[in-house]
């Protein structure tokens, strides 16, 4: 018997005498028949002073016809047992925050800096090989997509359906938001997708490789309006600061995650990005509560066909029996 097979309604079992109770309570059938007329009957009842009683005959079963029902009986206690094997709980996995990424698709994204597999790339394709790896980690949350550059749109609306999330992730590519970075601009359309949820723990990964160059918001005004709707907004500054061409901000960056009680990260290279997620999963970690459901499977079937089986097995014999006890008695009176 395995460990983990439970009876859920062990109780039943109580039942288990009841055919014998039923039985001494409740009088046996009785099954009337036909009888001789005496015609000194009322002679002799006046003679010994006895007085006639009605009588049946009480039809009684044989020894296994008796086992038979209580077998059957047993069967149907232990179906309405509920014999179960029951696995260990899941642990599911808590829907507790919004996560958004804010993804910078200027047209510096295209710098061929980084490398993958030994082979040179585009900041954009290592950037998103990496996110793919973090997405599918973030089980729990819900996900976002906002991409920006001149301009700032949302790619994928909040949802818990991660293979989409990275579906819409592929489909983006750099220069499809403008070529210019407008950090402040990116940050207010997160603020305006968090306003449309209920969802209270919201969190933002801002990525971005530039300077802000907007001229509608400031990214710390941006960052101050965050503050109030309770956002935490993490950045990453994706390349060197120090290497030729680059114009990362990591004051800017560094400001923004301050303001927003959240940290700062700089992504020089594919596996430098990698590790920032995992000190990601470290700081907003996917929150667990074990779900009362436990994967059950039902074994009352099994209990129920052997009754089943037991009880077209005994009609069988009886009717074998009946069979042989009619073809003997027309055999004696031939």
């Amino acid at each position: 018997m395995p460990e983990n097979f439970e009876i859920a309604h062990i109780w039943i079992f109580w039942l288990l005498p009841l055919p014998l109770l039923i039985y001494w309570i409740f009088p046996a059938l009785r099954m009337k028949s036909a009888s001789l007329s005496m015609p000194n009957f009322k002679k002799i009842e006046e003679y010994t002073g006895v007085k006639p009683r009605k009588s049946a005959l009480v039809k009684k079963r044989n020894l296994l016809n008796w086992l038979g029902l209580w077998v059957i009986w047993i069967l149907i206690l232990c179906t309405l047992a509920s014999p179960q094997i029951v696995e260990e709980p899941e642990l599911k996995v808590k829907t507790s925050r919004n996560f958004l990424v804010l993804a910078d698709l200027s047209f510096s994204m295209a710098e061929t800096d980084w490398v993958i597999d030994g082979k040179r790339s585009r900041r954009w394709d290592a950037v998103k090989n990496v996110m793919h790896d973090f997405i599918g980690k973030r089980e729990g949350d819900r996900m976002g997509l906002i991409f920006f550059g001149s301009s700032a749109y949302v790619q994928a609306p909040f949802t818990s359906d991660l293979n989409t999330v990275n579906q819409l992730l592929d489909e983006a590519d750099v220069g499809m938001a403008g070529q210019m970075t407008n950090i402040g601009k990116a940050i207010v359309k997160g603020i305006e997708m968090f306003e449309q949820d209920t969802i209270k723990t919201k969190v933002m990964l801002l990525l971005t490789d530039g300077v802000d160059a907007g001229t509608d918001i400031l990214p710390l005004d941006a960052a101050d309006l965050a503050v109030k709707d309770s956002i935490q907004i993490y950045t990453i500054g994706i390349g060197d600061p120090a290497g030729r061409g680059s114009d990362l901000d990591e004051n800017t960056l560094m400001e923004i995650s301050d303001m927003t009680n959240a940290s700062y990260f700089r992504a020089i290279d594919a596996e430098r990005l990698d590790q920032i997620y995992e000190e990601l999963d470290a700081l907003e970690p996917i929150e667990y509560e074990e779900e009362e459901f436990k994967p059950t499977t039902l074994l009352y079937y099994y209990p129920l066909g052997a009754a089943l089986i037991v009880t077209i097995s005994m009609i069988f014999f009886n009717s074998l029996i009946s069979i042989f006890k009619i073809i003997r008695n027309r055999s004696k009176d031939v």
